[in-house]
C-alpha cells in the first residue's frame, strides 16, 4: 500500500501504518508513550530487513546497531483506533561506529505530526557487547540508504511487520 503524501521531515520515508488498540491506551485515555517506542523498534527492524540486513545477518556477522540514546518528542495525543503512519529514515553515520535513525508519526486524517524521535546508534560486537567498527556489509547497506544518498527509494513502501528483538 503506498504511503500518503504527508509533510515528511525528510524525503523518501520508509513507512508503516499503525493504530492504537485497546491495550495501548493508558489511564489518561490516550496512547501510552511506551507504545510509540515499541512501534519505532518494529519499524526500524522492518526497514533494516527491507534494506537486506536482518537479525540472522547480525548474528552471522557478530555485530549489531544498538541504541545508545533515544529521544522522543511527544507532540500531540492519539486515541483508540486513530489511523497513523509511522516513518523512519537513516539520517547520519560516521561510517565507522555510529549512526542516527529518525522517526516521525503522523495522524492520517489531518496530517498532524504527533511524534518525532531519533536514535543515536552504536555498532557493537554481539559476543562482548563492546563497541566495534561496522562491518563492510553494514556500511554497504546502511550508508547507501542515508537521507540524501542514492539508496533504495522507499517513499512508496508501507509494510506491517511483527516485532523483533534488538534494535537496528
Amino acid at each position: 500500500m503506498p504511503s500518503i503524501d504527508f509533510a515528511w521531515d525528510h524525503p523518501g520515508p520508509f513507512t508503516q501504518p499503525v493504530a492504537p488498540g485497546t491495550g495501548d491506551i493508558d489511564g489518561l485515555n490516550h496512547t501510552n508513550n511506551a507504545v510509540y517506542v515499541q512501534w519505532c523498534e518494529r519499524i526500524a527492524w522492518a526497514h533494516s530487513e527491507w534494506l537486506g540486513l536482518g537479525l540472522a545477518d547480525y548474528r552471522r556477522l557478530d555485530r549489531a546497531m544498538a541504541i545508545r540514546r533515544g529521544n522522543y518528542d511527544y507532540l500531540l495525543p492519539t486515541a483508540l483506533g486513530d489511523s497513523l503512519t509511522l516513518a523512519t529514515w537513516l539520517l547520519d553515520s560516521d561510517g565507522k561506529l555510529t549512526m542516527t535513525r529518525g522517526f516521525q508519526l503522523v495522524r492520517d486524517h489531518d496530517g498532524a505530526t504527533v511524534l518525532r524521535g531519533h536514535w543515536d546508534l552504536v555498532c557493537i560486537e554481539l559476543a562482548s557487547g563492546r563497541p566495534r567498527r561496522m562491518p563492510p556489509e553494514f556500511c554497504g547497506v546502511y550508508l547507501g540508504a542515508m537521507v540524501g544518498a542514492a539508496g533504495p527509494p522507499h517513499d512508496k513502501l508501507s509494510r506491517e511487520v511483527a516485532g523483533h528483538p534488538g534494535t537496528p
